[in-house]
């Protein structure tokens, strides 16, 4: 009974995974840019953000 589900289970993923239109080689690449891109000017702006919470910090303390 529990094999039977399973299997059920597997033969619809991979069912579903047929129907996927897959990004081409070109969307990929830009895609992956964009990623890169806003997660580097988030990692700036954070690391922006700490420095200045550590200096205001340091003239309290």
């Amino acid at each position: 009974m529990k094999f039977e589900k399973i299997s059920r289970f597997f033969r619809e993923v991979r069912s579903e995974m047929k129907s996927v239109t897959w990004p081409g080689k070109d969307d990929l690449k830009e895609g992956t840019m964009v990623v890169i891109v806003i997660s580097s000017i988030v990692a700036i702006f954070l690391s922006v953000v700490d420095l200045g919470f550590k200096h205001l910090i340091g003239l309290f303390f």
